[in-house]
């Protein structure tokens, strides 16, 4: 992907003014990913950030009415850079099975820069995808939120892999269940092994919680089948 120029997508009703059209606006997101993965979630202000940027509090808010608002934006631009990653690695890939395999890995190993997109840093923002994301549904108006669009992309990613799941073992009835588990699960493995070790048998190696998720979901289909997935 380092020759490509890609441009990704954000739904027009999760912002007030698109931020990819500007440069002001793209310096937000940047520097918002830095910050919140600084400070965190909670201590983040629009006030920090435009001190941070150099540009009044006001600015910001011309872009985003506030700063959940900016998180669902954060979490729905990554949902569908992920979405374009499964996409990329699969498409020329006949076999279900490998496409599988190809898709547990983009959704739980670490994540590379993607130098086709010059101002987001996609590993600091995986990072606030497996520490912050949960605070961009589990609030009071998810529902809202939900019937509006802001989860689309996630669940449009984990659609299309269940899809997948599905070509494997046609009888299966959790697909959905499977890959929205192997998500958050990831999220939280990764954080057991940076943080509270004794919750885990995986570690902060690049391919250990990739091996596990990929043995859990092959081993399922296998149990559900009792065909041989390998």
């Amino acid at each position: 992907m380092k020759n490509l120029h890609i441009k990704i997508e954000v739904s027009s009703e999760l912002y007030s003014k698109n931020p990819d059209s500007s440069k002001l606006g793209q310096k937000i997101i940047s520097n918002s990913i830095e910050l919140i993965n600084d400070i965190g979630f909670e201590l983040f202000t629009f006030k920090k950030l435009g001190l941070l940027i150099h540009s009044p509090e006001s600015s910001i808010y011309r872009y985003f009415e506030n700063k959940h608002a900016l998180l669902i934006y954060l979490t729905s631009w990554y949902w569908t850079w992920i979405e374009y990653r499964v996409v990329f690695a699969t498409s020329n890939i006949a076999s279900a099975k490998e496409r599988l395999r190809k898709s547990i890995q983009i959704l739980t190993k670490p994540t590379l820069i993607d130098n086709s997109i010059s101002y987001v840093n996609e590993v600091t923002l995986s990072e606030i995808i497996f520490t912050e994301s949960l605070k961009a549904y589990h609030t009071k108006n998810v529902d809202e939120e939900n019937k509006k669009g802001s989860f689309r992309a996630y669940k449009r990613v984990v659609q299309r892999i269940a899809a997948i799941v599905l070509e494997i073992a046609p009888e299966f009835k959790f697909s959905r269940s499977l890959i929205s588990t192997v998500i958050e699960g990831a999220h939280q493995q990764k954080y057991f092994a940076e943080h509270l070790p004794e919750l885990t048998d995986v570690s902060t190696d690049t391919n250990s919680i990739a091996e596990f998720y990929t043995e859990l979901v092959f081993n399922t289909l296998l149990n559900t089948n009792n065909n041989t997935y390998n």
